[in-house]
């Protein structure tokens, strides 16, 4: 039978790779974004390229009450998902004060609140099932704290550890969690958050984002709980637990 992958934030980017992965080995798509005209073109374009069924639906995640209504709407259709990646989320550059409160509340609301309420939702579908993947986009940031990307940070050092923590819950039941974390990676995140003047990015090339999907791809298939994209951000992450803290923190805010 044919398997199902659900990608948030899948008009672009890694999301958008992923999802061209998942078509090119048969799966049929469940694909949500912010942008419907975006999904659309993806939609005609996948559907015409490979032998799959592309279903779109256009939401903004960082909204109170999305995550269910993409759900819902999902079971409305009787769809059967067997791949979750939540993939959505986005990032702001800078000092923590000279950004606007709501961009941050939209941050934690999507990196962290929306990603953890799909997981709960699908993860209670799934009893009963012995079955079911899910590949949540952390970040290398998630291994030490952030200056000048403070909340970023700190959201996704949540998604690593309640990717790991729930991931070992549900082992008995079948299911896998992989924490997946690259490190800067040439999309659209880096103009959006403007990161681009980062010491860390400007004048650096960056992973194509084709490359980090398949190791994306290749970990969750493998159910592998933490993943890291890249021999340098292997290092560099395992390299802050034989620091102080307060060491990885001067460090951090000397690369940014």
């Amino acid at each position: 039978m044919k398997k199902v992958a659900f990608i948030t934030g899948a008009s672009k980017g890694i999301g958008l790779e992923i999802a061209r992965i998942h078509a090119a080995h048969g799966d049929d798509l469940v694909l949500t974004a912010r942008s419907l005209h975006d999904l659309q073109g993806i939609k005609t374009r996948f559907e015409s390229e490979y032998p799959v069924k592309v279903t779109i639906i256009a939401k903004d995640l960082s909204v109170a009450g999305s995550a269910k209504e993409v759900f819902d709407e999902i079971k409305q259709r009787n769809i059967d998902v067997d791949y979750l990646v939540n993939n959505a989320g986005f990032g702001d550059y800078g000092y923590f004060a000279d950004t606007n409160w709501d961009r941050y509340s939209a941050m934690i609301n999507l990196n962290i609140s929306a990603l953890t309420e799909i997981c709960h939702l699908f993860i209670s579908d799934w009893q009963g099932r012995r079955a079911g993947k899910i590949l949540n986009v952390a970040s290398t940031a998630a291994f030490q704290p952030g200056p000048k990307m403070a909340v970023y940070f700190a959201t996704k050092a949540y998604v690593l550890s309640f990717s790991q923590a729930i991931g070992r819950e549900v082992k008995k039941d079948g299911i896998t969690v992989t924490a997946f974390c690259p490190g800067p990676t040439n999309t659209n995140f880096m103009d959006d958050s403007q990161m681009i003047v980062s010491k860390m990015v400007a004048g650096h090339k960056l992973p194509a984002p084709e490359n980090v999907a398949q190791c994306a791809y290749k970990t969750m298939m493998r159910g592998k709980p933490v993943a890291i994209h890249g021999t340098k951000n292997r290092i560099m992450a395992n390299l802050n637990r034989f620091v102080p803290r307060s060491w990885a923190t001067t460090i951090t805010d000397k690369l940014l």
